[in-house]
């Protein structure tokens, strides 16, 4: 059964950026060390996927390949061997405007709380946000 996630882009442990920017020019989302990296492989092919910024609001969205790919991870306390786990995007988009946290709970009409690394929501909550973004956030 299709799903639907919001992925924080980690931008409050990386305020530097450096994960979010990485998520956005290599179109994919990922995750950083246990027990969060692992939540990637519930993500599978073609499952609506949206990244979230602390303080801004969904970012991107793309469609999940459903592959789990393993990196290493450099912050600045050195090389984390096979500590990111990532999966690439398809027909990825970034957004002209954010959608607000507060604009995401009106558009699927309930309250979700974003703190976590990875949201989970129902397919049909993750197509009313596809849609709205195709009507009003792309240039």
């Amino acid at each position: 059964m299709r799903k639907a996630y919001i992925i924080n882009t980690n931008l409050t442990n990386r305020p530097g950026g450096e994960t979010e920017v990485d998520m956005l020019e290599n179109e994919k989302c990922a995750a950083y060390f246990s027990p969060w990296k692992e939540k990637i492989h519930q993500i599978l092919p073609n499952d609506l996927v949206f990244l979230y910024s602390n303080g801004k609001g969904i970012i991107a969205r793309g469609i999940a390949t459903g592959v789990v790919e393993v990196a290493d991870y450099l912050n600045e306390d050195g090389l984390h061997p096979d500590e990111e786990y990532y999966m690439n995007l398809n027909r990825f988009e970034m957004l002209f405007n954010p959608i607000t946290s507060s604009d995401i709970n009106d558009i699927i009409g309930r309250k979700i709380v974003l703190a976590p690394t990875m949201v989970s929501l129902k397919y049909e909550e993750g197509l009313k946000l596809w849609q709205a973004i195709t009507k009003e956030y792309l240039n």
